[in-house]
């Protein structure tokens, strides 16, 4: 008995491509999560990389949405779920997405197909929908605590 991945819409050589490298983009992306320690007060990370502090932040003293991002992927790649989460749940959940897109698009890349999916724009719009509505909600539950 043979596993049988559901297959989707075909890939042709240039979005095989193009699909490959994605793939090996984000696992680089979350390969420089470990070049940061995440930052105990759960946003800034993004400092260690010379980058300056969030413009929101600064200008407003309230965090914007996505406070905490980059020290939600510093912690997701160590293990440390439950801090990713407390530190940008968005974060979280785009550090998971990224983990989970790396063999799939990997493996769809080889294949010629997306696997299980068979409108990937329409894809694309639902994961992107749901991290904003997941990143609006924890920054209000974020702005009533303050």
């Amino acid at each position: 008995m043979s596993l049988q991945l559901p297959t989707g819409a075909p890939l042709n050589q240039w979005q095989r491509l193009m699909l490959c490298w994605c793939s090996l983009a984000v696992l680089c992306g979350l390969l420089v999560s470990f070049l940061v320690t995440p930052d105990p007060a759960g946003f800034g990370t993004h400092q260690q990389w010379g980058l300056p502090p969030c413009s929101f932040r600064v200008m407003f003293g309230i965090p914007c949405p996505s406070c905490g991002g980059t020290t939600s992927f510093a912690h997701f790649v160590r293990g440390q779920w439950l801090q990713a989460w407390q530190a940008n749940a968005a974060g979280f959940l785009g550090a998971f997405t990224c983990t989970l897109f790396v063999p799939w698009g990997l493996l769809s890349s080889f294949r010629g197909r997306f696997i299980g999916i068979h409108s990937p724009l329409k894809s694309l719009l639902s994961l992107l929908t749901g991290l904003t509505c997941v990143a609006l909600v924890h920054w209000l539950v974020r702005l009533s605590d303050l």
